[in-house]
């Protein structure tokens, strides 16, 4: 446990306090999540700690903990929404908070049901915005920002990664992650990490190949095998951040929305599989979803899709 999360809890007893740090570890460990998710984990719960505190007046034990009312929670939830935390946020926290009541059941130093007794906040259902399939393939050739006062190689670089996104349907973290070794002309699959480090094996098109590729042949730099496959400009580990902003400026020149994002790549990725008769499942595995209800967002998109061409077509509509 960091000594920033050491400092955050504590408005605990020092048996929580610890039972704390032994829950982050584990998160760290045996789950394999990310440093950052790990952190966002213990900043939820602090937050949560913190505020019992206070409105119980005094440190928070185990017992304490065990004690608690549908009332205390709520009032939590009411705290945060005073503080301008939107539902989604929310939502994250108190899943954060029961993951935490759970470890603490499950080694038997509390029993925190008036957690499970509070029913969420609600979220608004919104729709993913995939991309037309015109403007994915537009987004992944570097004819189009042959105008750009940038290196070759890098307009070539950036075609690369939106092209892993969109032929492979890989988030920005899994493209960056991949090494040099991991595709070559001879490469069918390539083994993705995702979340929770969670192995997949997703098949590259000759058109992924090509990009990187062309990329490779491009790039100024050594790329070592065990090295990363997106480099920046200097040479050293692409940011994610460099990747958006890649985005905004061809969003610019083609006049596309702003839900035109990398991540949209990925959507867009699913969504036109399942819209050329791709099986729903298939694409859950390719997507690295751990439940199919994720996955089926995606058929809702490509409905709402026809939908709105009926409306806009059809003379009855």
């Amino acid at each position: 446990m960091t000594k920033k999360s050491t400092n955050q809890a504590a408005f605990a007893s020092p048996e929580l306090a610890a039972e704390l740090a032994r829950w982050l570890r584990q998160l760290g460990s045996e789950r394999q999540l990310s440093p950052k998710t790990v952190e966002a984990y213990g900043r939820d719960v602090a937050q949560f700690l913190r505020f019992l505190s206070s409105h119980l007046g005094g440190s928070v034990t185990p017992s304490s903990l065990s004690r608690l009312k549908p009332l205390d929670v709520r009032a939590f939830m009411a705290a945060r929404r005073a503080d301008g935390i939107n539902s989604r946020s929310l939502m994250r926290m108190l899943a954060g908070v029961r993951s935490f009541a759970r470890f603490l059941a499950r080694n038997g130093k509390a029993t925190v049901s008036a957690l499970s007794a509070v029913r969420g906040p609600k979220l608004a259902k919104t729709l993913l915005r995939p991309l037309a399939i015109d403007s994915a393939k537009q987004l992944i050739t570097t004819e189009i920002r042959a105008g750009e006062e940038r290196a070759p190689w890098i307009l070539a670089r950036d075609a690369a990664a939106f092209t892993l996104l969109y032929g492979c349907g890989l988030r920005i973290s899994e493209a960056l992650g991949l090494a040099r070794k991991d595709i070559s002309d001879g490469t069918d699959s390539i083994r993705v990490k995702g979340k929770g480090g969670k192995l997949r094996m997703v098949p590259v098109l000759p058109q992924v190949k090509d990009a990187v590729a062309a990329y490779v042949r491009s790039c100024p730099y050594d790329l070592v095998p065990d090295g990363p496959l997106l480099v920046g400009a200097r040479g050293g580990a692409l940011s994610p951040r460099i990747v958006q902003l890649a985005m905004a400026r061809i969003r610019g020149a083609l006049g596309l929305p702003e839900t035109a994002t990398p991540h949209a790549l990925r959507h867009s990725f699913a969504t036109h599989l399942l819209s050329r008769g791709g099986d729903l499942r298939a694409v859950q595995e390719l997507l690295g979803h751990a439940s199919l209800s994720t996955t089926q967002i995606y058929t809702a998109v490509d409905a709402q899709r026809l939908l709105e061409a009926y409306r806009s077509a059809h003379p009855r509509a």
